[in-house]
């Protein structure tokens, strides 16, 4: 299954405890909580890259899976993480504390990060 496309965001569950959690400023947080972000997904074989539009911030990663790779985080720090893909259809990347997994069902793209017991979820649909 190919990830290619555009996806906007749909629905977000636990946004402000998440990223509070996270460590973003407030002002940050209330800024960020109702804009529609858009994620494109470029995918070659097992290359990626996703770039994530929220306003005027942009985030950006390139990835091979199973090879360590730098992530931008949410804060814009960047880490190293290693993404797998399970199934033909789950990304899946643990990097400092946090756990992210996402899924592609035909047009929606669930993302799932845990850190901890919190977890923020977000929807998304092809565009």
């Amino acid at each position: 299954m190919s990830f290619n496309g555009k996806y906007e965001l749909q629905s977000q569950e636990n946004f402000e405890a998440f990223m509070k959690a996270l460590g973003l400023p407030d002002e940050q947080i209330q800024k960020g909580k109702d804009i529609k972000s858009v994620s494109e997904i470029v995918q070659n074989g097992k290359k990626f890259k996703i770039t994530v539009t929220t306003g005027s911030k942009v985030l950006t990663s390139e990835f091979t899976l199973g090879e360590e790779s730098e992530i931008e985080m949410l804060t814009g720090e960047k880490v190293k993480a290693i993404v797998q893909m399970e199934g033909d259809n789950k990304l899946v990347a643990t990097f400092k504390g946090l756990k992210s997994v996402t899924v592609l069902n035909g047009d929606t793209l669930t993302n799932t990060m845990t850190m901890g017991d919190l977890t923020y979820k977000r929807i998304s649909k092809r565009i």
